[in-house]
């Protein structure tokens, strides 16, 4: 069996070196739980305890929570979906002052504003934050072909199904248990318009937000149309994009785009049974966009992430910018890729680090003077290096 090594390891065994809280967030089944059991198990041996939330035999261990987690104060306590537990927050807040040291709690989340709320309020300055992702293509590019990812998506039990019936009946059935079961918790709305709510938005991935349009379909407000796509951010199973402002005096498109955050998730809300169902449906250029953007997402949590488009018909997919440097990516899903004349006004308004095509490819090569043709994989690699260098 393939063993496959997750980007954010050493970021939480650094964490629990330097910080009493780490986090560490992402959405359901994305793999926070068996990544970090593992590193408990190869780090720390019997010098930790694990508590899932979900499990009432572990959350009743915490009727009485000042006692159980002092009486584990030699050991670093494990908390798996906190945000079943919101209160415990100023409980660890106090007893990490008190005990002023390290690696004291390991919580995970499934939910990133009602846990940030919480640990904002009460670990300010006390808590170090790692957001794990399905898989990124850096992570499973050995033992998987592009072709796998774009339909299967990264959540581990769908990319590593059997076969695509296997892996497109897991997705169909995690889309159900998040709609009725998961996403009650946090607020009360009707698990029948966010169905029909998150299927509109598979088919238009990529596209800018028109509330009042997808109110209209729905028989809702636009109010609740946005609490809705508001809710399914903050669960991660959406990914809203602003636009780039500048100080160029263009007139900007200044409404968000929209991206489901998994290519998996995006085929099963389409009713698509394969590769070859995919790669014929109009949405695959925006499923490429699509896979782009998570992994940007995923290679970079802190970078600023937006999109370019002008009155004009200047357009670029998306601006990122990290340690004050800008680069402009453009997603072409051809291996013959071209660029718009709205592409180029877009480069000479932004005048960027650098420009990169990112193709669905194995490798690319130099276009134009500022400008390469990449794969993914360089496109990690480019960017990893261009951030990192002072």
């Amino acid at each position: 069996m393939a063993i496959y090594t997750r980007n954010l390891q050493k970021p939480i065994l650094d964490s629990l070196k330097y910080f009493p809280v780490t986090a560490v967030t992402g959405p359901r089944q994305c793999g926070k739980s068996t990544l970090v059991k593992q590193l408990l198990k190869d780090t720390y041996n019997n010098k930790h305890i694990y508590l899932d939330l979900e499990r009432p035999s572990d959350l009743a261990k915490l009727n009485n929570t000042e006692w159980f987690l002092r009486s584990n104060k030699n050991k670093l306590v494990c908390i798996d979906e906190i945000q079943r537990k919101p209160e415990i927050f100023p409980l660890i807040r106090s007893l990490v002052d008190e005990w002023d040291k390290p690696g004291c709690f390991l919580v995970l989340g499934s939910a990133s504003r009602e846990l940030l709320k919480q640990s904002s309020e009460s670990l300010a300055g006390r808590i170090s934050y790692n957001r794990l992702t399905p898989f990124l293509w850096n992570e499973i590019n050995k033992n998987h072909t592009m072709e796998q990812y774009f339909y299967a998506g990264g959540f581990p039990r769908s990319i590593l199904a059997a076969n695509d019936q296997v892996s497109l009946r897991w997705r169909e059935d995690f889309i159900s248990t998040f709609l009725e079961r998961d996403l009650l918790q946090w607020r009360e709305f009707n698990p029948a318009a966010m169905k029909r709510l998150w299927r509109m938005l598979s088919y238009v991935n990529g596209q800018i937000i028109n509330y009042s349009t997808l109110a209209s379909s729905l028989g809702i407000s636009s109010v609740s149309v946005k609490n809705y796509i508001d809710l399914l951010a903050s669960t991660y199973m959406v990914e809203v994009i602003s636009p780039w402002y500048s100080n160029l005096g263009k007139r900007l498109f200044k409404s968000p785009k929209v991206y489901i955050n998994d290519s998996g998730i995006t085929a099963a809300l389409l009713g698509l049974n394969s590769f070859n169902d995919l790669s014929g449906h109009p949405a695959f250029g925006s499923v490429w966009e699509q896979i782009v953007l998570a992994n940007i997402r995923g290679w970079f949590a802190d970078a600023e992430i937006c999109y370019y488009r002008t009155s004009n018909g200047a357009e670029i997919d998306f601006v990122i910018s990290k340690n004050g440097k800008i680069c402009a990516i453009e997603c072409k899903a051809s291996l013959s890729p071209v660029l718009t004349k709205g592409n180029y006004l877009a480069i000479d308004d932004i005048k960027p680090l650098h420009s990169f095509v990112v193709i669905p490819s194995e490798k690319g090569w130099s276009l134009n003077k500022g400008i390469d043709v990449v794969s993914l994989m360089e496109l990690y690699k480019k960017l990893n290096k261009l951030f990192s260098n002072k």
